[in-house]
């Protein structure tokens, strides 16, 4: 538990930041309204509101169904929740598989150096020189049967080769410090310097990639989806803009459609990215006044 005790330590004072930045407090904010509307609207908008031919078809916002709702007879303010909370589930699943596999890839790549690196660094290529978007787009057309963790899962496989190469970047720059130099000398082994020396100094960057990757998979969800390769039996935004797009929400004037869901979107990205620049104006000493 001691080897652990500097990374929560820097895990604790990372409440405190929030306060110091106005972008990192903005992004926050966004954030947590979205989760909260992904994550107790739920409990209060039953699950059946979701079902096709429920209500009247193409009703504008009402006391009844204060977004209106759409040709299929839902209510889409139970749609924009449930939507929500599936597509922001997807990218936090993504973004956490993706993140660990980059961390301890990289981690490993930069620290250990010589043949592993050399292995670690040309298969982290591989995976980059591939064309991600066609490949997630074949390989959702061909795994019909899509579950919500093999949705995220093949999100995470193109997400982590990015958050590596900066990772190990970043290791090789902190291996060199005096202060594991030091610890080396003091005799701490390369895995108790890895946890108590380099990891503590990395947690606010590793905040920001994690940021990077939950959004990259909110948007590549979203462009499946919008094309139709969402998993079956979902509600997610990017599908919601795929039928208000096939059924004509716009040529109908149904605003209360399309641009509540698009807010949402707009949100997440929006959140994601201020968390991203707060973060990196905090700890980037290049940024610091």
């Amino acid at each position: 538990m001691e080897r652990f005790r500097p990374i929560l330590k820097g895990i604790g004072r990372l409440p405190r930041t929030f306060f110091k930045n106005k972008k990192l407090g903005a992004g926050f904010s966004i954030m947590l309204a979205l989760v909260f509307l992904g994550g107790i609207g739920p409990l209060m908008i039953p699950a059946q509101k979701v079902q096709m031919g429920m209500y009247l078809q193409d009703m504008p916002p009402s006391p009844d169904h204060l977004l209106g709702t759409d040709t299929m007879g839902r209510d889409l303010l139970a749609v924009l929740v449930y939507g929500t909370r599936t597509s922001i589930l997807i990218g936090l699943m993504a973004g956490i598989m993706g993140i660990l596999v980059g961390v301890a890839v990289g981690f490993i790549s930069g620290y250990e150096g010589g043949i592993t690196d050399t292995i670690l660094v040309s298969t982290t290529d591989v995976f980059m020189v591939l064309p991600t978007w066609p490949l997630i787009v074949i390989l959702s057309q061909y795994l019909k049967a899509l579950s919500l963790p093999l949705f995220a899962t093949l999100l995470a496989i193109f997400s982590w080769p990015e958050t590596t190469r900066r990772v190990r970047s970043q290791v090789i720059s902190l291996k060199e410090r005096s202060f594991v130099r030091l610890a080396k000398l003091s005799g701490q082994g390369s895995l108790e310097i890895a946890f108590r020396e380099i990891a503590p100094n990395m947690l606010p960057y590793i905040g920001a990639c994690f940021a990077s990757a939950v959004s990259g998979a909110v948007l590549a969800e979203s462009g499946l989806s919008l094309l139709g390769l969402a998993p079956v039996g979902t509600v997610t935004l990017g599908l919601n803009l795929n039928y208000a797009t096939a059924y004509g929400a716009m040529i109908k004037g149904m605003w209360w459609w399309l641009v509540p869901t698009i807010l949402c979107l707009v949100g997440v990205f929006l959140g994601l990215q201020l968390i991203n620049m707060g973060l990196d104006e905090i700890y980037n000493p290049r940024l610091k006044k």
